[in-house]
């Protein structure tokens, strides 16, 4: 049996800047695959600059409504940050997003996970910004997703801390000076691979 992956996000999720397979949903599956479990191509729905609503419109006409997969991931909220939409807002078209997410899902929410916002205020891309006040944006933005997928009983893996390390180690950030790089986007699946493999489990 071959087990199914849909990634929803950004940016971030298809891996802007660094090679295909080194995006964090393809280095989940190769991590699963050196386990001994047999995982499809991810399928990613994700567009570097989506908000929430962009992300919406992008589900609808990528024509997946009725298609249904083993594990579903949901990142998106950064470009919702970055434009200076309000949390409120951000909070009710994620809330749809991750019912969304959970349709897609063969097991409902029990498969689906939510991974946290990075913190692209650490990045030299934003070396001429108020950080600070990224962060505490982000951590708010945060708070929120993490809410509402305790509400849905939806797992969370929060990569925030991570992404933060970029401040220190520059390894850790994509040529563009903005995006990840492959090393913290392996970090990344090393969190989600032993949650979904859990998953497979029932533990």
């Amino acid at each position: 049996m071959n087990f199914s992956y849909l990634a929803l996000g950004d940016s971030y999720t298809i891996g802007e800047c660094v090679p295909a397979a080194e995006s964090f949903p393809a280095q989940t599956v190769q991590q699963l695959r050196s386990a001994g479990i047999a995982v499809e191509e991810p399928r990613i729905i994700a567009v570097t600059g989506w908000t929430t609503d962009e992300l919406k419109a992008g589900i609808q006409q990528a024509g997946i409504q009725g298609n249904q997969y083993d594990f579903v991931s949901l990142l998106i909220g950064v470009n919702n940050q970055y434009r200076g939409r309000s949390v409120e807002e951000y909070e009710s078209e994620f809330t749809g997003l991750l019912q969304q997410a959970i349709g897609f899902c063969k097991k409902g929410a029990a498969q689906v996970v939510v991974l946290s916002i990075p913190d692209w205020g650490v990045t030299p891309f934003a070396a001429d910004r108020n950080t600070e006040q990224i962060a505490r944006e982000i951590d708010l933005y945060n708070d929120a997703n993490k809410r509402i997928a305790a509400q849905y009983h939806v797992r969370y893996i929060d990569i925030t801390p991570f992404t933060r390390e970029a401040k220190s180690d520059a390894s850790l950030v994509a040529s563009d000076g903005l995006h990840p790089s492959g090393k913290d986007y392996s970090r990344w699946a090393g969190l989600i691979s032993p949650v979904f493999k859990q998953m497979i489990s029932g533990k």
